[in-house]
C-alpha cells in the first residue's frame, strides 16, 4: 500500500507522545493503546497526524478539511464522556465523506447495547445467555424464570466498566445492591444474565463482507483466591499487581479438538455479521462444561494494544503488529459507506 495520510483520532488526554521514556508505569498502560497504534502507523511509513478531541465535532471537520486524509483511525472509545457517542462519531465521518478505519456506526450501536445484540442473537440462534434489563430508577428484583447465581453488568459499557467479583450475586439483597451500584456509579441502565459457568475465551475477526478469524485466546486464572469467580472483572484488566496476583495468564486456548476451534470460529462469525460489523471486532464467549459455545457479547473496535487479545492472537496467527495495523487500515478503505454507494450511483 502506498505512503498514506492518516489522521488518528484520540481523546484530548489520551494524544500518545513520540516517546514513553520518563513516563511512570500507570500513564504507560493509560495511553498504551494510542502509542502502539501510532507507532505501528509510522514503521509503516504512513504521514501521521494524532487529533485529540472531547465534546466538539468541529475540530475533526476543521483537520478533515486540512489534511485531506486518504483515510481516519478511529480511536475514540466515547464523546462528550458518552459511550454510545462513539458511534455517532463514525456517523459524523460518514457524513464527512471519509474512509475510517473500524466498525460503521450501526454495528457499533447494536454491539454497545448489549441487550439488543442478545435479542438479535437469538433471533439468529446463536447461542448466548437469557436475560432481563433493570432501567434507572427502577429496583433489581428477580425475574420471573430466572435462578441464580445471577451476574450484574452494564448495559452500554465496555472494558469491564462496572465488572467485579461483587457482580456475580447469589441472592435478592445482592441482586439489588448491584444493580443499584451500576444505577448509580456506572450512570446506566442495569443487564442481568444467569452466571455460566466454563473457560472464558475471546476470538478475533477481520473482515467487512468475507471475514477472517484469529487463533482462539482465553484467560486463565491461575491462583484465583478461594470464592472469586473466574471473571473478567475491571480490577483484572488493568490492575498488574493484582494480575500478578491471582496468577491471570491471557494465552492461546489450549487443548480444543479442531472440530471445536471450527464451531467456535463459525459461532463468532455468525455473531460478527447478525450486528453488521466490520473492520475488526472481538467476540467474547464461555465455553460450558459441556462443550457449548456461549456468545457473552460482541466488542467492536476493541483495545489494540500490542499486548492485548487481537494483536497477540494475529502474531500467533504469524500476522506482526505492523501488519494487523494495516489490514484495519485496509479494511477500513474497502469498506462500502453509504456515501461510496451513492457516489457510484
Amino acid at each position: 500500500m502506498k505512503r498514506l495520510r492518516v489522521l488518528v483520532l484520540t481523546h484530548e488526554d489520551l494524544v500518545p507522545p513520540e516517546s514513553l521514556e520518563g513516563l511512570a508505569e500507570r500513564e504507560v498502560e493509560r495511553i498504551k493503546k494510542e502509542y502502539d497504534v501510532r507507532k505501528a502507523l509510522v514503521q509503516l511509513g504512513h504521514r501521521i497526524e494524532v487529533l485529540g478531541v472531547s465534546d466538539d465535532l468541529l475540530p475533526i471537520r476543521h483537520t478533515v478539511e486540512d489534511l485531506h486524509p486518504d483515510v481516519v483511525f478511529h480511536l475514540l472509545m466515547e464523546f462528550q464522556e458518552v459511550a454510545v457517542y462513539q458511534a455517532h462519531v463514525t456517523s459524523y465521518l460518514e457524513l464527512l465523506r471519509v474512509p475510517y478505519a473500524g466498525c460503521n456506526p450501526r454495528g457499533l450501536l447494536l454491539a454497545r447495547d448489549k441487550a439488543l445484540a442478545k435479542t438479535i442473537f437469538r433471533a439468529h440462534r446463536i447461542p448466548t445467555a437469557t436475560f432481563f434489563v433493570v432501567p434507572r430508577g427502577r429496583a433489581g428484583r428477580l425475574r420471573r424464570g430466572f435462578g441464580f447465581p445471577l451476574i450484574v453488568k452494564s448495559l452500554e459499557e465496555e472494558a469491564s466498566l462496572g465488572i467485579a467479583q461483587a457482580s456475580v450475586v447469589h441472592d435478592e439483597e445482592r441482586l439489588a445492591e448491584r444493580v443499584e451500584f451500576i444505577h448509580d456509579h456506572i450512570g446506566t441502565d442495569a443487564i442481568v444474565e444467569p452466571y455460566i459457568e466454563g473457560r472464558e475465551l475471546t476470538i478475533g475477526v477481520l473482515g467487512n463482507e468475507r471475514l477472517h478469524t484469529l487463533p482462539i485466546w482465553e484467560l486463565v486464572f491461575e491462583k484465583l483466591p478461594e470464592g472469586s469467580m473466574p471473571i473478567a472483572t475491571a480490577r483484572a484488566k488493568w490492575d498488574l499487581a493484582y494480575q500478578q496476583r491471582i496468577g491471570l495468564n491471557n494465552e492461546r486456548a489450549r487443548d480444543l479438538p479442531p472440530e471445536l476451534e471450527r464451531r467456535i470460529g463459525r459461532v463468532a462469525r455468525r455473531a460478527y455479521r447478525a450486528l453488521g460489523l466490520s473492520g475488526y471486532a472481538r467476540i467474547d464467549l464461555r465455553l460450558t462444561p459441556g462443550g457449548l459455545p456461549v456468545v457473552l457479547e460482541a466488542n467492536p473496535n476493541p483495545d489494540l494494544s500490542h499486548d492485548e487479545d487481537i494483536a497477540l492472537a494475529a502474531q500467533a496467527a504469524g500476522m506482526e503488529y505492523p501488519a494487523l495495523i494495516q489490514r484495519i487500515v485496509r479494511l477500513g478503505m474497502a469498506y462500502r459507506s453509504p456515501w461510496k454507494k451513492a457516489a457510484a450511483g
